[in-house]
């Protein structure tokens, strides 16, 4: 208590007078009714939580209508054209020379010559109240569509996966920019003190292309990292003390790491020491709280059967039944990667007719699951739920070396790909944007990346125009300088 008292108090040396002033005010007003209603010494945990949650409250820029993000990454780039974007044109012309226009000054990631159009390789049918068309590939999750806002003309400008992956999740396709989960908990913290508020977790066999830049902290502080779980083993790695090393031993390790980096930030007076010290402090607390949450077999069975979840293996429904467990902690940001969306068609495993049907089977019952899970608890309303990938794929037949592949294959495309967003203030049933008949370019209420994370700020309650850092002699902030929010898929 000492220790942490004494980081508190160096922490508050950073902060002047007028930052003080311009900032804590609700923070004032809060210790004010908490006199009012008659907390005093015997009484500081009551204190406590008032003025955590008048923390939170001052720091959103409006009322917020989400308090948690679970972004569902699909990396790789889903083929929207066989799962939401049905286009019974392209079918039409199945096999057919691709169109001038098409090919003509554009960027392609390995389509060469002129290739050859390609007809959805998947049935389309219309689903719920909305009329959402939703194909074979997801049989579960036309069952949510009502619940579902899809934005079908989507578009970005990263031609290749790591720039696109970094463009989507920091605003920016070069390394070095914090990601979104980052952002978002610089601007609203963490309502659990036990648990960081940015956590990642993985499936599908590999990392995303971009690597762990994608959870990032970037130039903000290294305690708004994403910090990577596992479904399985260990939940984080070296988190568990070495063999004959007690709680209390580690307690007093920790204890001198710290005596020597308060000595340093004494020295140096390098705000980033204080960081450091509170990682130490949060991962001594995560010893106790990870393992708890992340040991999902005390869930009902009903639970295990709607996801399809099996404790102790690695998979995508194990980590979107996590993602529901951290929700209720109060983690703020969750973030899903489930590897494996790159169809090009140059072999069987990446092919529209095997590998991306084995990818759709992964992620269909597990995500539509969570959509229901979230809305029986009541709490889909105020968790902001995301699914895309880094772009989307071409209405052609990708034709690598200027051969047709033996399978079925789409090349990368930016120019027009879907997502979709579910709960958090979002429009339920509703189908927003379109593109052309064959699918190649949007053509009406277009949605860019950064209208997509400006808007997903403004849902937590943050203006992606005020939610600034400072670095390098200017202001930065996630959406550079652009970026609208999309006010009509807010309901």
């Amino acid at each position: 208590m000492k220790l942490i008292q004494h980081h508190n108090k160096k922490k508050a040396q950073l902060e002047t007078r007028r930052h003080f002033l311009k900032e804590c005010t609700t923070g004032l007003g809060a210790m004010a009714m908490a006199s009012f209603l008659g907390c005093n010494s015997t009484s500081d945990k009551v204190v406590s939580e008032v003025l955590k949650q008048a923390a939170l409250d001052r720091i959103t820029h409006f009322n917020p209508k989400a308090k948690n993000v679970i972004f569902l990454h699909m990396a790789g780039g889903p083929s929207q054209l066989e799962l939401f974007d049905y286009k019974p044109e392209l079918a039409k012309l199945h096999n057919q020379e691709c169109p001038d226009s098409f090919i003509e000054g554009k960027r392609f990631a390995f389509i060469s010559g002129r290739p050859k159009m390609l007809g959805p390789k998947a049935s389309f049918a219309q689903h719920g109240q909305s009329g959402t068309w939703v194909s074979d590939a997801l049989p579960h999750f036309s069952t949510v569509v009502d619940d579902v806002c899809v934005l079908k003309a989507m578009h970005t400008d990263e031609i290749n996966h790591a720039p696109a992956q970094l463009f989507l999740h920091t605003g920016s396709a070069r390394m070095g920019r914090p990601s979104i989960g980052s952002w978002v908990t610089y601007g609203l913290g963490s309502v659990n003190d036990n648990l960081p508020g940015y956590m990642v977790l993985l499936s599908g066999g590999a990392t995303p292309s971009a690597g762990k830049t994608v959870w990032g902290n970037g130039f903000l502080p290294s305690m708004y990292q994403g910090v990577q779980c596992r479904s399985h083993g260990d939940p984080i790695l070296y988190l568990s003390d070495p063999a004959n090393v007690s709680r209390d031993l580690r307690r007093n390790i920790i204890d001198a790491i710290n005596d020597i980096n308060e000595e340093e930030y004494a020295t140096f007076n390098d705000p980033e020491t204080l960081t450091r010290i509170e990682q130490y402090e949060m991962a001594f607390k995560m010893q106790v709280s990870v393992p708890e949450v992340m040991d999902i077999k005390d869930e009902p069975a009903y639970i295990h059967e709607m996801y399809g979840t099996q404790p102790g293996k690695e998979s995508f429904a194990n980590n979107c039944l996590l993602a529901r467990r951290l929700v209720e902690k109060g983690v703020r940001f969750i973030q899903l990667f489930h590897w494996g969306w790159d169809i090009h068609g140059n072999a069987k495993e990446v092919s529209l007719e095997y590998g991306f049907r084995d990818r759709c089977k992964e992620v269909d019952q597990a995500m539509t699951a969570l959509i229901k899970d979230l809305k029986q608890r009541g709490m889909l309303d105020e968790t902001l739920v995301v699914w895309g990938g880094e772009f989307g794929r071409t209405p052609m037949q990708e034709n690598r070396s200027g051969e047709d592949n033996a399978f079925s294959g789409r090349d990368h495309h930016i120019e027009a790909y879907t997502m979709w967003m579910a709960g958090g203030g979002v429009k339920p049933g509703l189908t927003y944007g379109e593109t052309d008949p064959l699918g190649y370019a949007g053509i009406k209420d277009t949605v860019h990346i950064h209208d997509l994370q400006a808007t997903m700020l403004n849902q937590l309650g943050l203006n992606h125009l005020d939610l600034t850092y400072p670095f390098q002699g200017r202001d930065y902030r996630l959406t550079d300088l652009f970026g609208n929010v999309v006010e009509d898929i807010i309901a």
